[in-house]
């Protein structure tokens, strides 16, 4: 069976050139005779990789010098309890945009260190359809906590709220490296890799130094920002095969143009999919409001629920899969990161469109 269109929420698809590259290099990397996976992560091979890896996101995401990129293992959740963890000063006060599960898990984690939380922003009352507009950050908060883009519910933001004497700080796992940052204001920024950057298993934080200040002296040393920001993320043995990936995939992002021309790319394939139901709002049903939608996850509706589950079946026939929604809003759901292409986005705007023709 040749490879199908992976519309999967995560872990997602990757570029079909980097995965190549990968098996290739597998056993035997750069003449050494062994694998990535087998080598010292201090020997010079793989401190090459790892260097490399470095200098390629700073350059392609326009990371200022006064953050750290840090490799940390655990996924993104774990970075739910360690940013109250460091971030949280004597009034222990942060401020929480709710905009759907990731937010609440977030907030959850917030609550069981007895952070003074405020939710100072939610679209709870509409099921999550959109980011809510205007935000308004009251001061005296440690910082300001948000989730850029929404897996469950398809919703994104455009912009983000600037505090005027807190720190931001920015759940970017499902869009992280698919748009060019904006880093005003930001002092933590964190991502897992397995939407856009590379295999499950590994987080980015991009931290600001001046934020290693507010580390308490009873927090453990893997729980601190700074060990890993001070250690460049080898205090102790790294996950090496993801930073390796990584590597790879921040390689194909600069053949492409860059965030910019991965924006330009991303921009177009959602519309074709976007398109589709707003020419069909009685056939096909959005879930997002159309100033907060997504261009990472398209969440839509058939009419019914008999609908529902025939396009899945039918589409799976077609070479496509993951397409079924969560839970939270169910009916369809269309992850369209980085590494899925035109073409597939065109195969299923294609579909949709002769399925409903066949059943409308």
């Amino acid at each position: 069976m040749g490879r199908i269109y992976n519309f999967s929420a995560g872990p997602a698809t990757l570029p079909v050139e980097v995965l190549e590259k990968a098996r290739d290099e597998f056993l035997d990397f750069q003449g050494s005779g062994m694998s990535i996976i087998e080598m010292s992560h201090r020997g010079k091979i793989f401190d090459a990789v790892h260097e490399k890896s470095f200098e390629l996101m700073r350059k392609i995401a326009n990371i200022p010098d006064r953050f750290d990129i840090n490799y940390m293992g655990g996924g993104a959740s774990t970075q739910f309890a360690l940013i109250p963890m460091n971030l949280s000063g004597k009034g222990r006060k942060a401020g929480y945009i709710n905009t759907g599960s990731w937010s609440k898990k977030a907030i959850e984690q917030a609550k069981i260190q007895g952070i003074d939380l405020q939710e100072i922003a939610s679209s709870k009352d509409s099921n999550f359809n959109h980011i809510p507009d205007p935000i308004n950050v009251p001061s005296g908060l440690d910082y300001v906590h948000a989730t850029s883009n929404n897996t469950i519910f398809g919703t994104q933001f455009k912009s983000f709220p600037k505090p005027a004497d807190s720190v931001l700080t920015i759940d970017m796992s499902s869009d992280f490296l698919s748009k060019p940052i904006d880093w005003d204001s930001v002092g933590i920024a964190y991502a897992g890799l397995q939407k856009n950057a590379g295999p499950s298993g590994m987080a980015v934080a991009i931290v600001d130094r001046e934020l290693y200040k507010r580390e308490k002296e009873d927090t453990p040393t893997m729980f601190r920002y700074s060990t890993y920001g001070e250690n460049k993320s080898l205090y102790n043995t790294p996950p090496t095969f993801q930073i390796y990936m990584l590597g790879l995939i921040l390689e194909w992002i600069d053949s492409k143009g860059g965030l910019q021309g991965i924006a330009k790319h991303n921009e177009s394939k959602a519309a074709l999919i976007y398109d589709v139901i707003d020419a069909n709002p009685e056939f096909y049903i959005g879930h997002s409001q159309k100033d907060s939608r997504s261009l990472m996850n398209i969440t839509f509706n058939c009419k019914s629920d008999e609908l529902n589950a025939k396009f899945l079946e039918e589409s799976k026939k077609q070479g496509m899969d993951g397409l079924k929604g969560h839970r939270s809003v169910g009916g369809l759901r269309a992850s369209i990161y980085n590494a899925m292409s035109q073409e597939g986005c065109k195969a299923l705007a294609d579909f949709m469109k002769d399925f409903l023709q066949r059943n409308g």
